[in-house]
C-alpha cells in the first residue's frame, strides 16, 4: 500500500471491499450463508478458484474467520463474520439500496441468472405464513428447459433443489424469467403478473391462494422508499 494509503481510511478500506465480487461474498454471508457451497449459489458466476482466493483474503484481513461446523459435520468449514465483518453491513445495505433505487428499473432477461434469482427467492419466502403441511412449488421458465427448481417449504424451513426431491408436486410455476425477478424486485405484483399470463401457476385452490402471501420481496424495497 501506498504511503497516502497507509494514512487514509476511505483508501484501506476500499482496498478489501472493493476488491471484484468481495461485496457480493459478504452480502452472502450477512444474509445467513455459512458452507462454501451455500455461498457459490448466491454467487453463481464466481469461479470455485476465485472464490477460495476471495475467502482467504478476507480472512487474512480479519472480516471472516473459518470454522469447523459445531456438530461436527466432517470436513466441511463455515465462514462467519467477525465484528469487522459484520461492521460492513451498513455498507453493503447502502450500496443494496442505491441499486435498488437507481438501477433495478432496467432489468431484462439479460441480467437475470437463474440460480441467483431462485436462490433469492427461497430467502424472500414469508415463513410466518406456510400453512403447517409441507408445500413443494415447481418452478420452470419460459424458452428455457434446462433450468427446473423445486421450492421445498415446510416451517420454518424453505429448501432449495436443483433435482426432483421426490415430493408430490402442489403447485406448478411456469414463468417468465424476467417477470419472476420484477416480482422479486417488487416492480411487480404478483396478482398482475398472472393475471397478464406471464406467470402461470397450476395446482390445488387453497396453494395458489396462499401463494400470494407466501411470497415476499427484497428487503431493499421498503428501504429504498425511506
Amino acid at each position: 500500500m501506498s504511503a497516502y494509503g497507509q494514512f487514509c481510511p476511505v483508501a484501506i478500506g476500499a482496498e478489501i471491499f472493493a476488491e471484484r465480487w468481495t461485496p457480493l461474498i459478504l452480502r452472502e454471508l450477512m444474509a445467513g450463508s455459512r458452507r462454501f457451497s451455500q455461498i457459490q449459489r448466491g454467487v453463481p458466476r464466481i469461479s470455485r478458484n476465485l472464490l477460495v482466493q476471495r475467502l482467504v483474503s478476507l480472512q487474512h484481513a480479519g472480516i471472516i474467520d473459518r470454522r469447523a461446523p459445531a456438530n461436527g459435520g466432517g470436513r466441511t468449514y463455515e465462514y462467519h463474520l467477525t465484528e469487522a465483518g459484520r461492521e460492513l453491513g451498513g455498507v453493503v445495505d447502502a450500496l443494496g439500496i442505491w441499486g435498488y433505487r437507481w438501477a433495478s428499473k432496467d432489468i431484462s432477461k439479460e441480467h437475470v441468472e437463474p440460480d441467483f434469482l431462485m436462490w433469492a427467492l427461497r430467502r424472500m419466502v414469508r415463513v410466518d405464513t406456510l400453512p403447517d403441511d409441507r408445500v413443494v412449488i415447481h418452478f420452470t421458465f419460459r424458452r428455457d428447459s434446462k433450468h427446473r427448481y423445486w421450492l421445498v417449504l415446510k416451517r420454518p424451513d424453505v429448501d432449495l433443489c436443483l433435482k426432483d426431491p421426490g415430493f408430490e408436486v402442489d403447485l406448478e410455476l411456469s414463468a417468465e424469467m424476467e417477470a419472476l425477478a420484477r416480482v422479486c424486485l417488487g416492480h411487480l405484483p404478483l396478482a398482475q403478473a398472472v393475471k397478464s399470463g406471464r406467470i402461470d401457476v397450476s395446482g390445488a385452490p387453497q396453494h395458489r391462494r396462499g401463494l400470494y402471501s407466501w411470497l415476499g420481496v427484497t428487503r431493499f424495497a421498503a428501504a429504498a422508499q425511506r
